[in-house]
């Protein structure tokens, strides 16, 4: 008889529902922040290197975050960056500050009830 050894499988990775629930609004903003750099750039209201550049720089720094997220505590604090920089991208077209508002609510939303079930999960 012949036994086989299976390999030795490694803990399952606790992934943090505050981090979950950041990925989730980040994804949502990239798309609106793609189309808002279109608007941005269709309207005139900025340079064109600067709309779509601007939009693309954003939109590279919001993918770079979500890749972080579920290994450094740090990259929180870069998502409210994001948020900072969307609500600031009103000054360029005014329907943005709302916008960036909501995203921000939603942002901090997702960031305290995130917590609140993490520190629930280590209670049990």
């Amino acid at each position: 008889m012949t036994e086989t050894s299976e390999p030795p499988q490694e803990p399952r990775r606790v992934r943090s529902a505050q981090a979950s629930l950041g990925q989730v609004v980040l994804g949502f903003e990239l798309i609106v922040v793609g189309l808002a750099a279109l608007t941005i750039f269709g309207l005139g209201a900025l340079p064109a290197w600067l709309a779509l550049g601007g939009g693309a720089a954003l939109c590279a720094l919001m993918v770079f975050t979500i890749a972080l997220m579920m290994k450094y505590r740090w990259a929180f604090i870069l998502g409210w960056a994001v948020q900072a920089i969307l609500v600031l991208s009103g000054f360029a077209v005014t329907m943005l500050f709302l916008i960036g508002a909501v995203f921000a609510g939603i942002w901090a939303f997702a960031m305290t009830a995130g917590a609140k079930l993490d520190s629930q999960k280590k209670e049990k």
